[in-house]
């Protein structure tokens, strides 16, 4: 039996995070670096016209030329995405004797950790992994997701949000704490129905009911 990966959710908000490849699956692991506001470099001979423009917009560091083992020099994570299965196991080989954090794509057997396929909708965020068997099928399991969560999940967890501040801050019992979580947890489907219908007043009333005693 395979040993199964775990799941964890990485705060990259100014880590420095290495990506060693250039082309367009490059640049697609850069923008979801970006989205999580990390500090990223990119080595490569050649770079597509986004990654250069990242670049030059300062929204990244690119070096045009080859990969050296010092690129892993105070590196948190690193991603390995060139056209060389060789150079991408010798990047992970690098990173393993580091004990770096290394994601090879399309070469589970040398990644010490895989992207999930994500969903995102404001601070929910849906992942799909099919364990590094099926990469494609869990592209087209995000694409149904994306259809059935809409931003109005987005709105929703904005509310729930600062009703949870609200709990925190002036019900000491944990009990009715989590009975008032719960409500609100039950409710989310009648809360999202007001979302779309724009009836802010009414899903405030609604939260409201919920925070009662």
């Amino acid at each position: 039996m395979e040993t199964p990966y775990y799941a964890v959710a990485l705060n990259l908000a100014g880590r420095k995070c290495l990506v060693v490849g250039g082309g367009r699956v490059a640049e697609r692991k850069v923008k979801s670096l970006l989205e999580c506001r990390a500090a990223v470099k990119v080595v490569s001979p050649e770079a597509t016209e986004t990654i250069r423009e990242w670049a030059q917009a300062g929204r990244i560091e690119y070096e045009e030329r080859e990969y050296c083992e010092e690129d892993l020099e105070k590196v948190f994570i690193a991603i390995s995405a060139t056209d060389s299965r060789e150079l991408n196991r010798q990047v992970a080989r690098d990173c393993f004797a580091r004990n770096i954090p290394i994601n090879v794509v399309d070469d589970p057997e040398f990644c010490s950790f895989i992207v999930p396929a994500v969903v995102r909708r404001g601070d929910l965020t849906i992942s799909v992994s099919t364990g590094g068997k099926s990469p494609a099928l869990a592209r087209k399991l995000r694409q149904e997701l994306e259809q059935q969560y809409g931003n109005e999940y987005a709105i929703l967890l904005q509310y729930l949000g600062r009703a949870r501040e609200l709990v925190l801050s002036q019900v000491p019992c944990q009990r009715q704490r989590e009975i008032m979580f719960r409500r609100l947890a039950e409710s989310y489907s009648d809360l999202l129905e007001l979302i779309r219908q724009n009836q802010f007043q009414q899903l405030e009333e609604r939260i409201n009911q919920c925070l009662s005693s």
